[in-house]
């Protein structure tokens, strides 16, 4: 019996060892993730429908951080141009420094002279409500447009301004991953923009969940050995007090 007994309790020192472990390690993931996701993404709530169906007024996105440079054709960003109005706006990048741009061919948009796949547009909706004349975009600036092409004000609207309505790269503040709330997840990608080059790949989003639900499970497991192992302890005991009183 003494040998049973010692080997349960060395049982139970491993298993507390290995449940503070956990829960360390839960802690780390977790607060990790959450500090990751601050230092790398921004949430910002979209105020008008310019971006429907992919994001309604309302919502609350979360946008990467990320230097206007890195931004490529199909990216939803996060801008500031003073011609603007000078308040953060979330529109679609359709064309970027060198690229011309034109609409509408047969109903879609033209960027190179090549029709352009979009379907993130309102079901049943053509590419653009109005003409858009053949645009050269100057270098190291961005042309813009709304997925709700009828009601945004973007480059369209500003095409008599110097840059014929676009705007730089560096007015560009971050990119969005994802719709938080309403949970929708992660932006589709933009694949019909791959034909013109490379297109952006996703950020660390969906690693930095990764991490903090982990923390969680972790958190939460560890936790809960103590608890659940004194109850398997006490049911031991209860076991064994029988098999002795009916061996007596």
């Amino acid at each position: 019996m003494s040998g049973t007994r010692r080997t349960d309790e060395g049982h139970g020192r491993l298993g507390s060892k290995l449940s503070g472990l956990a829960v360390a390690l839960g802690c780390v993931l977790f607060l990790g993730g959450f500090a990751w996701g601050a230092v790398v993404y921004q949430p910002y709530t979209v105020p008008t429908d310019s971006m429907s169906p992919t994001i309604v007024g309302g919502d609350r996105v979360l946008a990467e951080r990320i230097d206007g440079s890195d931004i490529q054709r199909g990216d939803v960003v996060v801008f500031k141009q003073a011609s603007w109005g000078n308040l953060p706006m979330v529109k679609r990048v359709v064309a970027v420094g060198g690229d011309t741009v034109a609409c509408c061919t047969q109903g879609k948009l033209t960027v190179n002279g090549k029709k352009i796949e979009e379907p993130y547009l309102p079901k049943g909706t053509e590419a653009e409500s109005s003409t858009i004349p053949s645009i050269e975009v100057p270098e190291n600036r961005l042309f813009l447009l709304g997925d709700e092409r009828s009601g945004s004000l973007d480059s369209t609207a500003h095409l008599t301004e110097a840059g014929n309505g676009t705007v730089p790269r560096s007015a560009v503040n971050a990119r969005v991953d994802a719709v938080a709330w309403p949970m929708n997840g992660m932006l589709a990608r933009p694949t019909g923009f791959e034909t013109l080059g490379d297109i952006s790949e996703p950020g660390p989003l969906r690693l930095v969940l990764t991490a903090v639900v982990a923390g969680v499970v972790l958190v939460l497991g560890g936790a809960a050995y103590g608890p659940i192992a004194k109850r398997a302890g006490r049911r031991r005991d209860r076991t064994g007090a029988k098999e002795r009183a009916l061996a007596g």
